[in-house]
């Protein structure tokens, strides 16, 4: 009888950020820390978001190989490059392996690969980003299989960016929610006008209905567990910012609440550039 499947985590921590943007104290702005999901079989495994940059490569290869497992997939929960670009290089230490993600995300992923690279990534991050094609192949309707088990993408459309999904194992009861969740961490809203926060908040719905027992998120304190109460965390975070929003605060305004209202999150970053573009024009 084969044992029960069951899963690590590895996060990597952020990076400062070479953009002429500061915080408002001067600070230099840092990315959040991004986590990797390593799904262990028997003899198998499955890497959920591959990181971003030639070091964080390697440490996640190394881990992969610690591990003792082959690695068969590859799987991307969302676009956003920081949680794919790293994935060609991988595969060159992992050739046998297959990437997979929906074809909501492999759209995105072409965006992010070519406009969203020049505009933001290569001048966020210059000469750590590896060669980023796109190796993605659409996953089967019926999800990926490791030792008989099913793992299945569930998409949940816009939350931090568009065509989102989690990867459910429902033999364990794990959700890897990518930035459907976040753990201990401060949002990024920045992709959130236009209804979406409520298009968020009905995702948060569709994974707690699937009544996981653990839950990663894509961007998490590695202090933190799994639990899934940080989807009820991220909906509370999610309905102050829209309240807030809703009285049209300067973006300093906003800053200073959220970071009041949460001062043990990780990473002002994400509050404070979001703030500007998405309160552009008002006074701070």
């Amino acid at each position: 009888m084969m044992s029960e499947l069951r899963y690590e985590v590895l996060v990597h921590d952020g990076l400062p950020r070479h953009r002429e943007q500061r915080l408002p104290d001067g600070s230099p702005i840092v990315s959040s820390p991004v986590s990797s999901t390593l799904i262990l079989g028997e003899h198998d495994a499955v890497l959920v978001d591959p990181p971003f940059t030639h070091d964080q490569v390697r440490r996640t290869g190394d881990w992969i190989e610690n591990s003792g497992r082959t690695l068969k997939y590859v799987y991307a929960t969302h676009g956003h490059g920081d949680h794919w670009f790293g994935t060609d290089l991988l595969l060159q230490r992992f050739p046998d392996a297959v990437a997979y993600a929906t074809e909501g995300t492999i759209a995105k992923m072409h965006e992010q690969a070519v406009a969203g690279r020049a505009q933001m990534w290569d001048v966020d991050f210059p000469g750590q980003i590896p060669a980023s094609p796109v190796v993605y192949q659409p996953i089967p309707a019926d999800g990926l299989e490791l030792d008989g088990e099913r793992l299945l993408a569930v998409e949940v459309g816009h939350t931090d960016t568009d065509d989102t999904t989690v990867l459910y194992v429902p033999s364990i009861g794990l959700v890897v929610a990518g930035d459907v969740a976040y753990n201990g961490v401060h949002q990024y809203l920045l992709e959130s006008d236009h209804g979406g926060i409520k298009s968020w908040l009905h995702a948060l719905n569709t994974v707690t209905a699937l009544q996981p027992r653990a839950v990663v998120a894509g961007h998490k304190n590695k202090d933190l567990p799994d639990d899934p109460r940080i989807l009820a965390e991220t909906r509370d975070y999610l309905l102050d910012a829209q309240r807030l929003l809703a009285g049209s605060p300067s973006p300093r305004e906003f800053f200073d609440y959220m970071t009041r209202l949460y001062p043990n999150r990780l990473n002002v970053g994400p509050v404070w550039y979001s703030a500007v573009a998405l309160l552009s024009g008002k006074e701070s």
